[in-house]
């Protein structure tokens, strides 16, 4: 394969940007083997590997992009020539909405410091209690031995990007609550070997139910009805 595992996690965490990046790699790769002349098996293999990909991960985000994967010949050169210009396009196609989402990012950074903002707002005690829970969950993850490893690179890259968006006051706490779902998950794949994960992660949901019961002004003490069914492991 031309890109690996952490690659491929990388691109479904964000497909938009990564299916830029995949072009890019793979524009930049056939550029080195290109020797000016005739088209190589080599070339030809790497842009039918890198094309097949950027297929599959715009098919399974259902991004609406009006540019199909060539068909196959039996020429080398017919081939190559397409699969080039099949990946050109699909990079300049999403380079744009890859430069939209980074401008939303900086918004919705600069939308969260600014005090006059919606904000949901943790205690600096519940800030560092989140840190070190989620770096507890990455630990064991790491370490759990039955766990898939692409399962295991996706479940890193979430924990990776939830801590680069952690901050005093958040936008939103969408992929707190997408944390819960993934203890679902291991929960299932692990039986009673997940305990050690699943407990984290159950702290953290509480502690992120208390920060949004207190910013949406619900009565003190409310409890969350979903955190009050304990899993049996």
């Amino acid at each position: 394969m031309f890109f690996d595992p952490e690659f491929i996690a990388k691109v479904e965490e964000k497909p938009i940007e990564g299916l830029v990046e995949a072009c890019k790699m793979a524009i930049s790769a056939q550029d080195e083997l290109d020797n000016g002349q005739d088209w190589t098996d080599q070339e030809h293999e790497l842009l039918w590997d890198a094309s097949t990909f950027v297929d599959l991960v715009i098919k399974a985000n259902d991004l609406d992009l009006d540019i199909e994967l060539p068909e196959p010949s039996i020429n080398i050169h017919e081939n190559c020539n397409a699969l080039r210009a099949y990946l050109e396009e699909v990079e300049k196609a999403l380079r744009g909405e890859a430069t939209k989402l980074k401008i939303n990012f900086f918004k919705k950074r600069y939308d969260t410091a600014l005090k006059s903002s919606f904000a949901y707002e943790f205690t600096q005690g519940d800030l560092e209690r989140v840190q070190f829970l989620i770096n507890e969950i990455r630990t064991h993850i790491s370490q759990v031995g039955d766990l898939e490893q692409g399962h295991r690179q996706r479940l890193l890259k979430r924990l990776e990007n939830l801590q680069a968006e952690l901050h005093k006051r958040v936008s939103d706490l969408d992929r707190f609550w997408g944390l819960v779902g993934d203890a679902g998950v291991v929960l299932g794949k692990l039986g009673k070997d997940a305990k050690p994960i699943v407990d984290r992660i159950r702290e953290v949901a509480e502690i992120v139910w208390k920060t949004q019961a207190r910013t949406e002004e619900l009565p003190s003490g409310t409890d969350n009805p979903v955190l009050e069914q304990k899993p049996d492991v």
